[in-house]
């Protein structure tokens, strides 16, 4: 059997396939970044998932595709974890915008990732192209969870936010300049940290076009350095994967309209996209 596995910094998903293409086993654990995770961290959340110790006899093949993994160095530590733990599969691991783009079309298009980071790729239908190598959430990550939590951060305390909405957010959230800085500065993850305030957008009431004017600002951003770099991004549809851009999908076609961009598909989990992808290209031919 084949366990396929989606990770990003927050959760990561796994599929068990059966030699039908067929879902046999969905579970998931807490986030697999190699780039930002220690090895401990990981191979602790490997082992606390009761599904996955209990697959290891039964699993021939393991694909792992996730955030981080674009990078040759945590790519390849990941690699040694996982054969260590699936000691009797073969393993293989690649970078998120792979399942991304498998997920999304089986034609030529560009391919974005708007979830707790934000990156973006061109497929032309078998291989991935970056135009733009990743710096993550500190320098690039426009319009992704950690990119709206520091706005929203940075907004509650120049006061610019509304004065209805910043009681609301003080009440979610504690906001206190200790906490967030040692959070930021002190604790592991600061991504995943900065992203879980993005929650406030999609679950507060609209005030005042605030959201609206936040979110399209956002990605404005994204579209201007991480699609419009791409010189087929007039001429093939523009496809988004994850939470942030699935609860923004009117923004992000109105959004794309004065750049006269084509937007595809919209996914929020690409694991259930790769499930068609396996039946239809991977188990039925071999």
């Amino acid at each position: 059997m084949i366990l396929v596995a989606d990770g990003g910094s927050t959760k990561c998903d796994w599929l068990l396939l059966d030699e039908k293409g067929e879902m046999v086993l969905k579970t998931r654990t807490k986030g697999i970044n190699p780039a930002v995770f220690k090895v401990d961290v990981l191979k602790a959340r490997l082992r606390e998932n009761e599904d996955l110790v209990k697959l290891i006899p039964k699993v021939h093949r393991v694909d792992f595709f996730g955030a981080g993994c674009g990078t040759e160095s945590p790519r390849l530590q990941l690699l040694q974890i996982l054969q260590e733990f699936f000691s009797e599969a073969e393993v293989n691991v690649d970078e998120d915008m792979t399942a991304a783009a498998l997920s999304a079309t089986n034609e030529p298009g560009i391919v974005c990732i708007l979830g707790t980071g934000s990156n973006s790729c061109y497929f032309d239908g078998e291989k991935i192209h970056m135009e733009v190598q990743s710096l993550g959430y500190v320098l690039m990550d426009e319009a992704s969870g950690n990119y709206f939590g520091k706005r929203l951060i940075r907004n509650y305390y120049y006061k610019t936010m509304p004065k209805e909405l910043a009681l609301e957010f003080e009440k979610r959230y504690d906001l206190s300049a200790d906490t967030i800085k040692r959070n930021i500065y002190r604790e592991d993850n600061p991504n995943t940290y900065l992203a879980s305030f993005a929650e406030f957008i999609f679950t507060a009431e609209e005030r005042n076009g605030y959201f609206y004017k936040l979110i399209s600002e956002g990605i404005k951003k994204f579209i201007e350095s991480r699609v419009l770099c791409y010189k087929q991004a007039q001429n093939v549809p523009i496809h988004f994967i994850g939470s942030i851009a699935y609860f923004s999908e009117d923004i992000i076609r109105d959004v794309a309209k004065p750049y006269h961009l084509e937007i595809g598909n919209i996914i929020r989990r690409p694991i259930d996209g790769l499930i068609d992808h396996y039946k239809n290209n991977i188990i039925k031919a071999s």
